[in-house]
């Protein structure tokens, strides 16, 4: 595991921390390689996840910036082919994914959110994709910002990079909960009471849909509704 990585375990929820308060929560290789690893491995009685920051600044300020200058072209492959490995392994985990935001919200960190099914967010918050002023692309989960905010200002903010205050998608739903600095923690223990208590099964098959219906048209994907719908039943009538 990663030192900037924190793990813990508080009854049926894991709690992933990103812990690099004082380079505001910013990311390396290797953390990208242990959240994808964590939620590859997630014990099987964890009801939920949640990703929060450290600190109280920042949720993650994105990658180090000193991550890009020493790649080449090769290294820059396996480099983003991990980011987007462990995205899709937080998007498709069959557990409610949570992003509990406070501060800044930055590039992949912004990213991971989106990945999350659920993100409770902080009035202080703010977001941004600012890979384009890098001179390197957006990519991975950053094509699910059209869906959350619209195609207009999706890709005002892609191609910008600039940073937006929460209150920019006041109206998107992009947050499920805006909640004030101080009451990020309840704000959060309440969304995962909402999301906690429902059959296990059920909630892996509505999970294994929604990226089904994220991936295939209409038609194939009520198919495969029809497959997971029974897929929740006993393969034998109950005695």
């Amino acid at each position: 595991m990663s030192e900037a990585v924190l793990l813990e375990r508080s009854k049926d929820v894991l709690r992933v921390t990103l812990h690099n308060p004082a380079k505001l929560n910013a990311l390396r290789p290797a953390d990208i390689r242990a959240l994808r690893d964590t939620v590859l491995d997630l014990a099987p009685d964890v009801r939920a996840v949640v990703f929060t920051g450290a600190g109280g600044r920042s949720f993650t300020a994105g990658m180090h910036l000193d991550t890009f200058p020493a790649l080449d072209r090769e290294s820059a492959r396996s480099f983003i082919s991990d980011v987007r490995d462990m995205l899709a392994a937080v998007r498709t985990v069959p557990v409610p994914t949570l992003a509990a935001v406070d501060g800044y919200c930055i590039g992949v960190g912004f990213e991971l959110a989106m990945a999350c099914d659920l993100r409770v967010v902080t009035t202080r918050s703010s977001f941004g994709l600012p890979e384009i002023k890098v001179g390197i692309p957006s990519i991975a989960d950053a094509a699910l910002l059209a869906q959350h905010v619209g195609l207009s200002l999706a890709k005002e903010i892609i191609l910008t990079g600039d940073m937006y205050p929460v209150e920019r998608f006041a109206t998107s739903g992009l947050c499920n909960a805006l909640v004030a600095p101080e009451l990020l923690a309840e704000g959060t223990e309440e969304m995962l009471a909402r999301v906690t208590g429902h059959a296990p099964a059920a909630m892996a098959a509505q999970k294994r849909l929604f990226e089904v219906w994220q991936n295939t048209g209409l038609a194939a994907g009520a198919d495969i509704s029809v497959r997971e719908f029974a897929s929740v039943f006993p393969s034998t009538p109950p005695a």
